[in-house]
């Protein structure tokens, strides 16, 4: 279930199953796994990968610019495995130049 107040961008690819809580925004270039439950008041920015069955909470940030000085606006990436919670006011920012573009969460983690 989509909440009526979610706002998915164009493009966005959203497997079957997920639930997206109200007040969430979720950016164009994102794709959210299968079975993914993503809580209210989340948003998800970027070019972000989350696998199956994740559980994210309310008010978690995901995929926004890195907090580097280096970064000067390259294309950089999150990607999330399966089966992770990722609790309340988490943020995970995308990769920069010197950690190959990417940040990795791998699978079954619980993420405070």
């Amino acid at each position: 279930m989509i909440h009526p107040t979610a706002i998915i961008g164009p493009g966005a690819r959203l497997g079957t199953g997920v639930s997206v809580g109200a007040y969430t925004i979720i950016g164009a270039a994102v794709e959210v796994g299968p079975g993914s439950v993503i809580g209210p008041h989340v948003v998800i920015e970027g070019r972000v990968r989350i696998g199956r069955n994740n559980r994210i909470s309310p008010f978690a940030s995901i995929g926004g610019p890195p907090q580097d000085k280096k970064y000067a606006d390259e294309d950089t990436a999150v990607e999330i495995g399966d089966g992770n919670t990722i609790r309340e006011y988490v943020t995970i920012n995308r990769g920069t130049i010197g950690d190959a573009q990417v940040t990795r969460v791998g699978d079954d983690n619980w993420i405070m």
